[in-house]
């Protein structure tokens, strides 16, 4: 038997992201699992080495994070309160696959799930895959989504997932 009570949606606001929020919402929803929206913020004063430009702009990381946030509210506003619980979260690294599996690791997740861009060749090489990091590295199983791919969850779900509540 699978039981799944925290779900992680790991996010880079694009539409990856957005198609593995809805894979993850119908998770937590058909498991009543709470659902975590882990959004990973570039650490800009480890990579911004011009001292004087940190100077003319100290608020920088608080506004970058603070944007964070409100997309994060904007994609769980949940007006009807038929989706599950959720948690919004920013953290601030240099390494997002480190972040998102760190706080998989202090969280009890059971299942993350996340976009991937599906780069390859030397697009991949020189930029990397955080999913691939996440993928090898999660302390439980990782489902990567890509946008457009075959989809499973169809807009009616949410109306089923609603109104068996």
């Amino acid at each position: 038997m699978i039981a799944l009570r925290n779900v992680l949606v790991a996010t880079d606001f694009s539409e990856p992201s957005d198609a593995a929020l809805v894979y993850g919402r119908e998770l937590a929803a058909r498991f009543g699992a709470t659902l975590h929206v882990l959004h990973v913020t570039e650490n800009i004063y480890l990579t911004v080495a011009n001292e004087a430009y940190i100077a003319m702009a100290p608020d920088l990381q608080e506004q970058i994070e603070d944007g964070a946030r409100r997309e994060l509210r904007r994609l769980l506003a949940d007006t009807d309160k038929s989706g599950p619980p959720s948690i919004p979260i920013v953290l601030r690294s240099s390494s997002p696959a480190q972040a998102i599996i760190e706080y998989a690791k202090g969280r009890g997740i059971d299942v993350i799930v996340m976009g991937t861009h599906g780069r390859g060749g030397l697009a991949h090489l020189v930029m990397g895959s955080v999913a691939e990091r996440v993928v090898r590295l999660a302390p439980c199983p990782v489902l990567t989504v890509r946008h457009p791919e075959r989809e499973f969850v169809h807009a009616d779900a949410f109306a089923r997932v609603a109104y068996s509540c």
